[in-house]
């Protein structure tokens, strides 16, 4: 039996069915975090009346214990795409921006559509996929001859973040991507053979972390190329070394068997989002790091991370690497290393990638840089987890014109955690989304210190403790339960902050920033920095309530009439154009509202406040992520992941990219994950 018929036999699938993903993206991505019992068990009001009993560092960390459809399954590489704009509700989806994206939204596409759909007028590409070579030495990609050697000199699986930099003369540049995780299903046939499941490991190890691949055109505007044997290509393993920054670096809490400095970590895992600093580096979130590790879950922090005990992983890499089996002595502090945001220089292919502890570490999705007005950068980021928070960090320092200097900014500064406070009566927030009397839910927040001026800020906290345990001391403060914070990052233009929250399917208590039980939606949050970005104090808005408006009659959109929407579901990532209009790519739709996940253009400003208008759709299965908006050029890019996920190797659910035969182990049927640019036709 595969993994994926054992996943779908073995999970109870009413409970995923109140999610957003299947149950293989659930166990494979996040470990069946959704399943599980809830991390956060603070009762927040009441932690901080307790903190001083209850948080001695023995009591708590047992430290003594060591018509869219019209495009068809066949649109592929370079062939031209068309999609019938909708009519209907949301026929004034038609309106033309002023920069180089003018676009007809899309209808929805149905879940079970295997297609890239794209507007009227625009075609798309895949610029590489995975498996595809980054080196000419490098052999071509062989789905029945893979090997730990070709993957690690080949684009990886499952991309995530993704961010196309251009050099001055903007005809060459860089592609960065990130590879959250694999499938070992859609990767290999069944197979219970010992020393090849070790093969496939090695395998999926060299398939995960992230890539760096030098990228051409002939002119500006144009649909770029990758390069083989770019001066700057690279690929990012489980097994890189990595150096651990800031002040929990060379921490007892950090140390192993293996690196008895806590000074070096080999790998990165679960890389979900991320960022681009002003400096030109690439900031990258460990996310779903927990899933990798075989852990006992018998400490308190253990538990805050991982929710249970666990004796296997989809990888099977406890089997035979101990640093991934937790349960050893020699290694229980393994999980500790990973959890953070991770920097990695795309200019220099010989530099070591650094993870800064002082951003601390939960299961970061990404991190957002702005630059406040007093010079210091602050890094905004959430922690993808149900019911937990919001954080930013401020640096210590200045950003100047030194490069080199600049790469130190992560190193010090202060983390905060976000206290949300409505201002409607608590009687008017009913659970089901319906407005409060003043029109809006909102209100004012609190930035509330975990550390400052290179101190602990959290009474009986160290200041490690605060850095590798940062959920309890978020705990602890009394930080506001989110609905599973993905996506932060700060407007470009505006200087106001987006809140992606993908949904809470348990959400049970509710409050003016999280006001709909059961959240299989999610929402869109917006702060606005009353004190500045280095401040402490804001001001939120909910931008949206997402659904379809057909079924979810209180969905909100910023006042925008609601019939004349795309229907939106699970807000994931964002990003921003030249003009300031945010940009979501969606990760749940086909589970919660029954379409396809897509890249959905939202005005900010004006009468199109709110006008949420889909450009693209995804192929059956299919997430959409990294969303990158060259507007000015004409551009659009998002990486595809785990097309056709629920399949298997000898069935898969998807053709994408290729749309090739469909003779098992054929390299044009495989579900490849890609960067896919989309323009003119």
């Amino acid at each position: 039996m595969s993994l994926a018929q054992n996943i779908r036999r073995s999970l109870p699938m009413a409970d995923h069915a109140k999610g957003k993903r299947s149950a293989v993206t659930c166990q494979l991505k996040c470990a069946n975090a959704c399943l599980g019992p809830e991390c956060n068990t603070s009762a927040n009001e009441d932690f901080r009346s307790i903190a001083s009993a209850v948080f001695s560092r023995r009591a708590l960390f047992g430290l003594g214990a060591a018509a869219a459809v019209a495009v068809a399954v066949g649109v592929g590489r370079e062939t031209p795409a068309s999609a019938a704009t909708a009519s209907g509700p949301g026929a004034a989806f038609a309106k033309p921006g002023r920069a180089g994206l003018s676009f007809g939204a899309i209808a929805p596409v149905d879940a079970e559509v295997d297609a890239f759909t794209v507007p009227a007028g625009y075609t798309w590409s895949p610029i590489i996929r995975w498996g595809d070579p980054l080196f000419s030495r490098t052999p071509a990609f062989d789905l029945n001859a893979q090997t730990p050697k070709a993957q690690a000199e080949q684009f990886g699986y499952n991309s995530d973040y993704l961010d196309i930099v251009p050099d001055p003369s903007g005809k060459t540049g860089v592609l960065v991507n990130n590879h959250e995780y694999v499938n070992p299903d859609l990767m290999f046939p069944p197979s219970a053979d010992a020393a090849e499941l070790r093969r496939r490991g090695d395998i999926y190890k060299a398939a995960q972390g992230m890539s760096v691949v030098e990228i051409r055109r002939k002119a500006v505007g144009d649909p770029w190329t990758y390069v083989v044997d770019g001066r700057r290509n690279r690929r990012i393993t489980v097994e890189t070394v990595f150096e651990m920054t800031g002040p929990a670096a060379g921490s007892d809490l950090l140390k192993t068997a293996a690196d008895p400095e806590g000074r070096w970590v080999h790998g990165t895992l679960g890389n979900c989002a991320g960022g681009t600093t002003p400096w030109g580096t690439i900031l990258s979130g460990e996310e779903n790091f927990n899933g990798y590790f075989a852990w006992a879950a018998d400490t308190a922090e253990q538990k805050r991370y991982s929710g249970s005990s666990t004796t296997s992983t989809s990888t099977g890499w406890e089997a035979y690497d101990p640093r991934f089996d937790a349960h050893d002595a020699d290694y229980v502090n393994e999980p500790n290393r990973f959890g953070y945001i991770v920097e990695i220089d795309p200019q220099d292919p010989t530099s070591t990638p650094r993870k800064h502890t002082a951003l601390g570490r939960f299961k970061h999705e990404g991190a957002n840089i702005h630059v406040a007005d007093d010079g210091r950068v602050v890094a905004y980021m959430g922690d993808d987890e149900r019911n937990d928070y919001l954080y930013k960090f401020v640096s210590k320092n200045r950003i100047s014109g030194s490069r080199r200097k600049n790469m130190t900014l992560l190193t010090e500064g202060d983390l905060f955690v976000a206290k949300f406070s409505g201002n409607s009566p608590a009687a008017e927030i009913t659970g089901t989304g319906a407005l409060p009397s003043d029109g809006a839910f909102d209100g004012t927040g609190t930035w509330i210190p975990l550390t400052r001026n290179g101190a602990s800020a959290v009474p009986g906290f160290t200041l490690e403790q605060v850095l590798v345990y940062t959920r309890l001391a978020a705990d602890a403060v009394g930080a506001t339960k989110m609905d599973r914070p993905e996506d932060v990052e700060p407007n470009p233009v505006t200087g106001k902050v987006y809140v992606a929250l993908t949904n809470n399917s348990r959400r049970s208590a509710v409050d003016e920033t999280n006001p709909v039980t059961g959240n299989r939606y999610g929402h869109v949050v917006e702060l606005t920095e009353t004190s500045g970005h280095s401040g402490t104090t804001f001001g939120w808005s909910i931008l949206m309530l997402c659904g379809d408006p057909n079924s979810f009659g209180n969905a909100y959109f910023a006042g925008f009439p609601k019939e004349l929407v795309s229907p939106i579901s699970c807000p994931d990532n964002v990003a921003f154009d030249s003009e300031g209009n945010l940009w979501i790519s969606t990760d749940g739709a086909p589970s919660t509202i029954g379409y396809g996940d897509g890249l959905f253009k939202v005005p900010l400003t004006g009468a199109e406040r709110g006008h949420v208008q889909q450009f693209l759709s995804v192929p059956r299965d299919a997430e959409t992520c990294g969303p990158v908006i060259h507007d000015r050029e004409g551009l659009v890019f998002v990486a595809v992941q785990h097309p056709g996920e629920d399949g298997t190797f000898a069935a898969p659910r998807s053709l994408f990219p290729d749309y090739g035969s469909t003779a098992p182990g054929d390299v044009a049927t495989a579900p490849r994950p890609s960067v896919v640019q989309v323009h003119r036709a």
